[in-house]
This record gives structure tokens, C-alpha cells and sequence, in this order.
């Protein structure tokens, strides 16, 4: 590691999320304690040592919790509940702690449910859009009625280019498109676009501590000129038709999620 920072000697860093799949980190957590935590303190003490102008640092919505009703802003106490969430949320307060004691020039950006071309089956969307292309019903967490603010993949890129370009050292930025929409609302929405019934949708066990609504206050983003670009009705149809396109690479990607797929969903 030291020694790309020798030979690209950058001026900015940004550290995008390492293991970050839910059900994998209550399966084995530690992985996630490794690479998340460990990972940041070694690039944190890297980025010091050649005196990076700027270390942004890519959390999650994940770290507040659950929030019933309302939106999470950069104030609100993080009450991460899965051992991921622990782990993205434990890197914020690690990197806060280095602000404060180095003065070291990190930002903290955290972007809610991001989704699109190229994204790992393991996550909810691919995996469903997988399933379904291959006759196989979605699998819905209890009655499917978990809610996610869901932001498409470039518009979550431009929020980070908005950051590392006019983001102030030192502070928190939320992520979100506006867009609420449960897992239920999702399905039904991949299985129309693929010309499904409803009738290929199945309700497995929930998830141990699953969070039942994320949403959150992007005010502070908005700030730096930053606007979601895409609705969710394009992206999610952009998405669709891009892995039907590249099945050969979905399929490549989701085969060793044919065991680990059932451990899962907690059956």
C-alpha cells in the first residue's frame, strides 16, 4: 500500500467502502472488523505521512439506524445495528478522532442505498433482477416492507466529485436522492420491467436486526451544487436493461451466491 502513495503521490484520496454486504458481515463479521477498520487506520496513517491535501472518506446511511419517521442529518447519533454498519460506523468516529487530534483533512460522505450498472449481485437489486431472469422468484425479507432511499450510481458519483472539489475539511455530507421506495415496491417494479407477474415474488425469515426505513437530510450537499440527476423510474430501467444486456458478466458474478444465497436469507 505504501507504495502507491510513493509512486502516484496523490493530493487527494477517497476511500470508498471496502466489505459492505449486510448478511455477509452477520455471517462472519470479522472481515468487516479487518478490512474496514484496520484498513482505514492504515490508510489514515499513510495519508498523514505524505501529507495528503485531502482524505474523503465514503461511509453509509447504515451507521444512523433505523428511522421511523423523518430524515437523518449529519448531527444525529449513529446507532449502526449489523456488524457492518459497526464496522463503516466505527472508521467515521476513528477518522473524526484524527481530525481532531492530528488536524488531519478528511471529509465524511454518507450516501444512502446506491444502485445501477456494474453493481455486485450479492446486493438486493442485481440479485433480483439475476433471479428473475433466471425464473427464479425475488426473495423478500418478512412481508418486504423495509424502506431505502435509493440513489442511482452516478448521481452518487457526482456528489463525491461535488465533495473532493468544494467539500470543507472537516465536515459530514449526506447522500440522498429524495426517493423512498420498500423492497416490496421494488420487486414489482424489476418484475414489471422484465414482463413478470407478481406471482414471482416469495417472503423468507427477516433478517436478524433489520432495519425497518433509512432516509436522510441532504441539505448540506445541496450546498455545494449537488442535485440528484436521474429519477428513479430511468435508473432503475437504465439498470434493468444493462443487466439483461451483460447477463454473461451477472451470471459470472452471482455463481458462488448459489450456496451462499440460502444462508442468506436465514431460512
Amino acid at each position: 500500500m505504501e507504495s502507491i502513495f510513493k509512486k502516484c503521490n496523490p493530493h487527494i484520496v477517497v476511500h470508498f467502502a471496502a466489505q459492505t454486504h449486510v448478511d455477509s458481515s452477520i455471517i462472519s463479521p470479522q472481515p468487516f472488523l479487518k478490512t474496514n477498520i484496520l484498513g482505514t487506520a492504515i490508510l489514515l496513517d499513510l495519508a498523514r505521512k505524505y501529507s495528503i491535501g485531502k482524505f474523503i472518506h465514503i461511509s453509509t446511511d447504515e451507521v444512523y439506524g433505523e428511522i421511523g419517521k423523518g430524515k437523518f442529518c449529519e448531527e444525529n447519533p449513529l446507532s449502526p445495528s449489523s456488524p457492518y454498519a459497526v464496522s463503516k460506523a466505527s472508521c467515521d468516529m476513528l477518522i473524526k478522532s484524527y481530525i481532531r487530534t492530528h488536524q488531519f483533512p478528511a471529509i465524511i460522505v454518507r450516501p444512502s442505498n446506491t444502485y445501477g450498472p456494474w453493481q455486485h449481485p450479492e446486493k438486493f437489486i442485481p440479485f433480483s433482477i439475476y433471479k428473475v431472469l433466471n425464473n427464479e422468484k425475488i426473495s423478500l425479507y418478512g412481508r418486504g416492507t423495509n424502506v431505502r432511499e435509493w440513489l442511482y450510481v452516478s448521481d452518487c458519483a457526482l456528489a463525491i466529485k461535488s465533495v473532493m472539489e468544494k467539500g470543507r475539511v472537516s465536515g459530514i455530507y449526506n447522500v440522498g436522492s429524495g426517493v423512498t421506495k420498500s423492497n416490496i415496491e421494488v420487486a414489482k417494479i424489476i418484475l414489471k420491467l422484465l414482463g413478470k407477474s407478481q406471482d414471482f415474488i416469495e417472503f423468507v425469515n427477516d433478517r436478524p436486526g433489520h432495519d425497518l426505513r433509512y432516509c436522510l437530510e441532504s441539505s448540506q450537499i445541496k450546498k455545494l451544487g449537488w442535485l440528484p440527476q436521474v429519477s428513479f423510474s430511468q435508473g432503475i430501467k437504465d439498470t434493468v436493461s444493462w443487466y439483461k444486456n451483460n447477463y454473461k458478466w451477472l451470471e459470472k458474478k452471482a455463481r458462488y451466491l448459489e450456496v451462499y444465497g440460502k444462508k442468506s436469507y436465514f431460512k
